[in-house]
């Protein structure tokens, strides 16, 4: 048997080893590339959004005086982030400063920003690191063609190293120093990195293929790759108690592109080092993920509340803002508002510029729409004034009525119609205002004190009646004298004397003023003294005629309304007590009204009565 007998089923061998080789590391490749294309653009992206967002731009200048340093390791989204930070933050703050500059009494017309230092340093600074990250890029792409350009001439070595060992022996230790070299070489153009590896390999496996290796030193190698690949499954389950799942995940593809670039192992082991080191990758793209979707869940939450911010602003009833102090107030709650956008993360990034656009111009509306208010106002100014001093007048030619009544109402009124006219200028506004409530402060405290006498004369009735209530209260009706008798016949004498008590007591006061006569004079004749009426005083003459009777009952009950109708004009400008009192007046002086209408109607006929008999005698 010659020696390409003995060799060939090693060859055999070796070749089936490189081609499940090859499928192994396509199945490596296909995992890595489906998880990397999957996830690469998404890291980039996150990578610089997980980046504290600048507050100020103090805080963004800061950041590019780092970023001039070492402009390759800030990916451009951190700058293109900056960028729109340090142009929003620059318009909210010229917008404050409009915002300052109107609430002064200026207009927006009238305003121009001024000129930013600021603004210069960070145009500068952005030059600065285009410039370097243009020249770095020109450098790496230098950089891979170099290497692009190496590793064809290392294809074109291995191939005449392939074309020789069919016509003579080769050196195994020539194509492992070729194959180091290739690895050692890591970038390349993108766009040619799979046809050279594709071609490496097929040189590779050629290689195998014509090379007659014995056993031996094959197992070595397998050996040898099989730590290798240990090793690597070893520190890829350490990742899994890494804290940062994005430096995690980046350390894993590193991993792998190592892990591709080790040779086979044997064929018993192959499953069992591939399933370990695929686990544990596994754990370290799941953390991964999950890190994304709870990143991605906050993000929606920030955009629910930003939602809502816009809502807010879009919803403003503008209809409802006509005095400047409803703008100004309406203004203050557009800052908080704002003030509490700012400390909102971000949204998705599908949405981030829309819904910062959408929240601008709900804030630029109202802004636009106050300065148009505040416009037209002070063109309407000088007829305000003029109506405000025409109120003046009246109410200084109501300042001193006694209808305390009807003129309340009227100052209510000419209140209300002050309300409605529109703001005068600041320098007259305060004179303007203390004339017109100076004047009404005169009639309400001249009517406070006149009303006020009067409750205090209504209090010592009450106080005078409640002493004749306890003196009646102490008498037996069973045992009563003719002392007695006269001394009960004077209390009630002294009842039906004393004048008008709290409208609030007078019902109850008088229903135990009646318990107690009825009690009393259930055993006694007390009527003798003079009768109990109903409006509590007593019939002085005991053979009055019908018609004088009624004369009497018709003049209480005008009093009496008289008496409610001023309490009324009180309650009605001054008294917290609700409406329910107010409506209980106006019902009692409706009853007593249709009493005092039935009265006269009575004293009518007697009249007319009175009369015909006359004409008849």
């Amino acid at each position: 048997m010659d020696d390409n007998a003995t060799v060939n089923p090693v060859q055999d061998e070796l070749q089936n080893e490189m081609t499940a080789a090859a499928a192994q590391a396509a199945e490596n490749t296909a995992e890595i590339t489906a998880t990397q294309d999957a996830e690469e653009t998404e890291v980039n992206n996150i990578a610089t959004e997980e980046r504290k967002i600048p507050q100020s731009i103090d805080e963004v200048i800061g950041r590019l005086q780092e970023i001039v340093g070492d402009p390759t390791n800030s990916p451009r989204q951190e700058l293109d982030q900056l960028k729109q930070a340090f142009y929003r933050l620059l318009k909210e703050k010229q917008e404050q400063q409009l915002n300052e500059f109107t609430a002064a009494g200026g207009t927006a017309e009238e305003f121009k920003p001024a000129t930013d230092p600021q603004e210069e340093q960070y145009k500068k600074l952005m030059n600065i690191i285009r410039e370097k990250r243009a020249a770095a890029q020109e450098a790496l792409e230098a950089f891979r063609k170099e290497n692009y350009t190496r590793k064809l001439d290392i294809l074109e070595r291995l191939k005449a190293l392939i074309e020789k060992s069919n016509t003579e022996a080769t050196s195994y230790n020539d194509f492992r120093t070729l194959l180091q070299e290739w690895k050692d070489i890591k970038e390349v153009p993108a766009d040619k990195s799979a046809e050279l590896w594709k071609s490496f390999q097929q040189y590779a496996e050629q290689f195998y293929d014509i090379q007659k290796l014995n056993a031996e030193f094959r197992e070595y190698d397998f050996k040898k790759n099989l730590e290798a690949k240990i090793r690597l499954c070893e520190q890829a389950e350490k990742l899994a108690d890494e804290p940062d799942p994005v430096s995690a995940f980046h350390q894993l593809q590193k991993l792998h592109q190592e892990y591709r670039e080790i040779g086979p192992v044997a064929k018993d082991s192959r499953e069992e080092v591939w399933n370990r080191f695929k686990a544990a990758s596994t754990v370290v793209n799941r953390r991964h993920q999950q890190h994304f979707d709870e990143m991605k869940k906050s993000e929606q939450e920030n955009l629910d509340q930003k939602t809502v911010i816009c809502e807010i602003i879009e919803g403003i009833d503008y209809t409802a803002l006509v005095r400047y102090q409803d703008w100004n107030d309406k203004t203050q709650e557009i800052i908080a508002l704002q003030t509490k956008w700012k400390g909102i993360g971000r949204a998705p990034q599908k949405s981030n510029t829309k819904i910062f656009e959408r929240f601008r111009a709900s804030c630029d509306q109202f802004f636009t729409r106050k300065a148009e208010f505040f416009k037209e106002a002070k063109e309407g100014m000088g007829e305000n004034l003029s109506k405000k001093i025409s109120l003046c007048e009246q109410v200084e030619a109501l300042k001193d009525s006694t209808e305390w009544k009807a003129t309340a109402e009227k100052i209510s009124a000419l209140r209300e119609e002050w309300k409605k006219i529109g703001p005068v200028a600041k320098k007259q506004s305060a004179a303007v205002w203390k004339r017109f409530n100076d004047a009404c402060d005169a009639f309400f405290e001249k009517r406070n004190t006149t009303l006020g006498n009067q409750r205090s004369e209504e209090s010592a009735n009450l106080k005078a009646k409640k002493e004749i209530l306890e003196k009646l209260r102490s008498y037996d009706p069973s045992t009563l004298t003719e002392d007695d008798t006269r001394d009960i016949q004077a209390l009630i004498s002294e009842w039906n004397g004393i004048g008008h008590v709290p409208f609030k007591l007078k019902d109850s006061i008088t229903k135990e003023f009646r318990r107690l006569y009825d009690i009393l004079s259930s055993t006694v004749n007390l009527r003798e003294g003079g009768r109990f009426s109903g409006n509590g005083r007593t019939s002085r003459e005991s053979n009055a005629s019908p018609r004088e009777k009624l004369q009497r009952q018709y003049d209480n009950l005008k009093s009496e309304i008289q008496t409610y109708e001023n309490n009324l004009g009180f309650l009605n400008t001054s008294s917290k007590t609700g409406n329910s009192l107010i409506d209980s007046i106006h019902s009692k002086i409706e009853k007593l009204k249709e009493e005092a209408s039935e009265l006269l109607r009575q004293i009518k006929e007697l009249d007319a009565a009175a009369k015909s008999e006359e004409n008849a005698q």
